[in-house]
């Protein structure tokens, strides 16, 4: 599978120190907690996987027909807006 980086991805990779291994680790290795569709775009998923620093979120579009993973963007999860275990929104728990 090649993996393709948006110029905004990048960005953001650059600033928020995260590197392309760490990528690469999060789409072989980690675990989808969300799963996106749009008809006008490629399927999405939402990765999580600890790396480094501490929790990583990932963002992908998939390309199944090139075999391309279409990194949109990469973060560390808030831990105001994130569960404990960084696997669902604060906001869509109601006791947590």
């Amino acid at each position: 599978m090649d993996i393709i980086y948006r110029v905004h991805a990048l960005e953001r990779m650059f600033e928020r120190g995260i590197t392309v291994k760490d990528i690469r680790v999060a789409i072989e290795n980690g675990e989808i907690i969300e799963n996106y569709s749009d008809p006008l775009a490629y399927p999405g998923r939402l990765i999580y996987t600890q790396r480094g620093k501490g929790p990583l979120h990932v963002v992908v579009a998939d390309n199944e027909a090139e075999d391309q993973a279409i990194v949109i963007t990469s973060y560390r999860p808030d831990r105001f807006r994130w569960t404990d275990d960084f696997r669902r929104r604060r906001d869509e728990v109601r006791d947590v």
